[in-house]
């Protein structure tokens, strides 16, 4: 019946000559078609320029599906040119490394005709005649913290000014050497405790801690036992005994974040990795030679920096604690300053332990230390909660908490040290800024907590209570990146991850990137581009760790000390401000001969950055036509820059 009564009205429709009406149908029915088949070409990965757009537009993008790809490209960029300076080294084993498509979880149908008519045609040679820094010590060459020039200038150093950032203008193009003998680094968890001597040849640790087990020479390696100048016995026993003394204190569940001031060589935060507490280890460059340096080489999570002038690069109220283990820090000068840096960034209800001789030796000089600091701490509104002696140790600590709630700052008998003007506009606020003399007010009510490890990683962070749609906007970025990470980085493109440790990613957002790497045995540096949204505090409320940066200047970490560089539409805009041949130079400083970078742009970005990239000798592919990823090599160029 229901057959004969369609035919009857199409008789109908027949008869009262309705074409135009069949007509526009029939129009209608092939533009829908053609729309289908058009978007099935497309990958619904976001499309933008930074982090700003990409969450605005993230409400109108559907949910990655690996499923949607049905073409992709998986085009070889690295092109030689035996004439000039481009020409590649063919003697280097990590040359011409390319991914297999065949062992893609991704279905790939490739052209290659079209692709490589679309790459020869449009990837211009990018000609540049590198040499090499000059110098004995350009091997481990920091730009903004070896500015020779600009330190001679300073004239104070009473503030430990000469250990700040200056940065030289212009930027070096100059290449960083290898050592002599450099090898792949060790895997981990194998370089937690041991790592190549010709990688960081710096002996003078081994005579100079001694006695404190901070590291010792054995035939081809440096060897780490555990120890510290406050835990030479081992530093998993000075752990459990601050656990022991204080038990409030869960490793790994409500302690999940953590700097360590002064590191040595991060013993202390690289078996809090044990514990699931990530650790942030700083320390000064050549306070004690190449402590972060080696701290990096062994996979660890840690950066350059001091508490002298300027803040340090972190937001307000994001550490869960903070420990100095005779850090060498007087936090009391000036009037208290430098203490009141570690209130702007500790977390309210957060703890400071503090490991040094004036907790408990009774000279004179140690005694009138420990008074100044009870004084400032008070004003401060710390509350001591424990105070003992590690026997085993010879080690005395205390352990302050800061205050959750405002009250105690409204009873205080006098405002010292005043409190900071609410007015001010505090967001990225840290970046070459003046260290405070004040104290950051508090929420009237009581401060609350993030949610225990492992839920606060995926838990509506504190710091998004203010924004609108906040929380979708999160938990659509969350389901983003898991989806990208475990459908096209882990299984689609020419990267070992079984190697990679020390991740970077170079504009974080809110952390998703890292978020979705949880399970995997490395850690990821998020970097906050300061001229972007403040997204920090959100990646530290998450139980990550990170700091903010000017991709137009250099950042503060040794050369090759990260296996991976990864960003999603950084250079857009950040080519608008600086070259993109400084920052790709900054890149090759960074990483790790035989590591990687993993840049998602547009392809014209990715066109430009890839010509450099291959000028340096490094070998680049492009997937699906988004995706750039660049391995380097071990080549160096044989000429030195003039100093």
């Amino acid at each position: 019946m229901a057959i004969s009564s369609s035919s009857s009205s199409m008789q109908d429709m027949f008869k009262q000559r309705k074409y135009p009406f069949i007509f526009s149908l029939f129009l209608l029915l092939i533009f829908v078609t053609f729309l289908l088949i058009s978007n099935s070409q497309k990958s619904p990965i976001f499309v933008a320029i930074d982090f700003a757009q990409r969450t605005a537009l993230i409400k109108s993008v559907p949910e990655f599906n690996p499923n949607s790809i049905s073409t992709s490209t998986s085009t070889n960029l690295h092109q030689s040119n035996e004439n000039n300076n481009t020409s590649i080294n063919r003697e280097s084993p990590l040359n011409n490394v390319r991914i297999d498509p065949q062992s893609s979880n991704i279905p790939l149908k490739i052209n290659p005709e079209k692709s490589d008519t679309i790459i020869s045609d449009e990837l211009e040679t990018f000609s540049y005649h590198w040499k090499l820094c000059p110098g004995p010590l350009a091997v481990d060459y920091i730009p903004c913290l070896d500015n020779w020039k600009a330190i001679k200038k300073i004239k104070s150093r009473r503030h430990m000014e000469h250990r700040e950032r200056h940065c030289p203008v212009p930027s070096p193009r100059c290449l960083i050497p290898l050592p002599k003998g450099y090898k792949l680094p060790l895997p981990w968890p194998k370089s937690r405790d041991m790592i190549w001597y010709d990688n960081v040849p710096h002996p003078k640790l081994v005579e100079y801690k001694k006695d404190q087990n901070w590291v010792q020479k054995s035939g081809d390696y440096f060897v780490f036992p555990g120890g510290g100048t406050q835990f030479r016995d081992g530093v998993n026993h000075y752990i459990e005994f601050i656990e022991e003394t204080f038990p409030t204190i869960q490793w790994g569940k409500s302690i999940r974040v953590l700097l360590d001031v002064g590191c040595g060589v991060a013993s202390f935060g690289g078996y809090l990795l044990d514990k699931n507490v990530i650790t942030m280890s700083f320390a000064p460059k050549d306070e004690h030679e190449a402590q972060i340096q080696f701290a990096l080489e062994r996979g660890i999570p840690a950066t350059l920096s001091v508490i002298a002038t300027k803040k340090l690069a972190f937001p307000d109220n994001v550490y869960d604690m903070i420990h100095c283990a005779r850090c060498r820090v007087h936090w009391h000068a000036d009037g208290g300053k430098p203490l009141m840096e570690l209130n702007r960034i500790l977390r309210p209800g957060g703890y400071f332990i503090w490991s040094a001789t004036p907790v408990y030796k009774k000279d004179e000089g140690h005694k009138n230390v420990w008074k100044v600091m009870v004084n400032l701490t008070e004003a401060m509104c710390w509350k001591m909660v424990a105070r003992t002696l590690f026997k085993r140790g010879r080690v005395g600590l205390v352990i302050y908490q800061k205050s959750d709630s405002s009250s105690c700052y409204e009873n205080r008998k006098e405002n010292i040290p005043p409190m900071c003007d609410q007015k001010k506009n505090r967001l990225n606020s840290s970046w070459y800024t003046p260290l405070d003399s004040c104290l950051l007010p508090l929420a009237s009510s009581s401060y609350k907590w993030p949610a225990p490890w492992p839920q606060r990683l995926n838990t509506k962070p504190l710091s998004l209570l203010l924004e609108t749609d906040a929380e979708e906007t999160f938990n659509e970025d969350t389901r983003h990146w898991a989806s990208l990470v475990s459908d096209v980085y882990l299984g689609g493109l020419a990267i070992n991850w079984s190697s990679v440790r020390n991740v970077m990613d170079m504009n974080a957002g809110y952390g998703g990137f890292a978020t979705a790497l949880i399970d995997r045995s490395l850690w990821v540096m998020n970097v906050v581009p300061i001229s972007g949204p403040d997204t920090l505090p959100v990646i530290f409320d998450r139980g990550l760790v990170g700091t903010y940066h000017d991709w137009c200047e250099s950042f503060n970490t040794y050369p090759r000390t990260y296996d991976l560089l990864h960003s999603s539409f950084l250079f857009g805009n950040l080519s608008q401000r600086c070259d993109l041949v400084d920052v790709a130079v900054e890149m090759d400083r960074m990483v790790r001969p035989g590591g990687d970078i993993l840049v998602q742009d547009t392809l014209q970005m990715i066109k430009q950055l890839g010509s450099i990239l291959r000028s340096l000798h490094w070998s680049v592919t492009l997937h699906q036509h988004q995706f750039l990823v660049g391995k380097k090599d071990f080549w160096r160029p044989k000429d030195i820059a003039r100093e």
